[in-house]
């Protein structure tokens, strides 16, 4: 992974919104790349916090999440709570559990996630929310959004000079901490 550039927003600009209390940016080249991000990110989680994964199919997101259990040591395996909405992941240590869920196939904001109970489970609960962008701000003013583009190119031929990684696997990442309780979290040290 590159080293991430950090910047912090300026109160100003967005009155309307809890504004973000700091940001990074970095660049993840292969998809062991954004596990171990997730594991790593995991060590500045804890028990009430709210992660928003932002990205198009395929960005990494479940990915991600993976390495956010991996980093957590909640039971079961990880992978995409599509089908199901959401999954719910125990710690096996005194650590809290990971709430994974897919929002991805629900429609307007957190009135059609009530039945989610997420409000409920948010207190003792890491709650992970693909697709969650514009549904689930309205549990929490602190939460992390982490929004993963993916590198446009084309894949180098097999064969040549080892260079830069596959673009394919290439990913942007914009983690953004909102509310107070990112304020003093260093997020360029994820």
């Amino acid at each position: 992974m590159e080293a991430p550039a950090t910047a912090h927003d300026d109160p100003a600009e967005s009155p309307a919104r809890p504004t973000p209390s700091s940001s990074a940016e970095l660049t993840v080249n292969s998809p062991e790349e954004m596990r171990e991000l997730g594991r790593r990110l995991a060590e500045h989680l804890r028990a009430g916090d709210l992660v928003m994964l932002t990205g198009e199919l395929g960005a990494g997101k479940t990915t991600l999440t993976r390495g956010l259990g991996e980093g957590l040591g909640v039971r079961g395996a990880v992978t995409s709570p599509t089908f199901v909405i959401a999954r719910v992941h125990p710690s096996l240590g005194d650590g809290p559990p990971l709430v994974h869920v897919d929002a991805y196939r629900l429609g307007g904001g957190l009135d059609d996630m009530e039945d989610l109970d997420l409000d409920v489970s948010l207190p003792e609960s890491v709650i992970v929310v693909e697709w969650g962008e514009g549904k689930v701000e309205e549990l929490t003013d602190d939460r992390l959004h982490l929004l993963i583009h993916r590198a446009v190119g084309t894949v180098p031929s097999r064969g040549t000079t080892p260079g830069p990684p596959d673009t394919d696997e290439v990913r942007h990442v914009t983690l953004t901490g909102v509310g107070e309780r990112w304020a003093t979290v260093d997020l360029s040290v994820v």
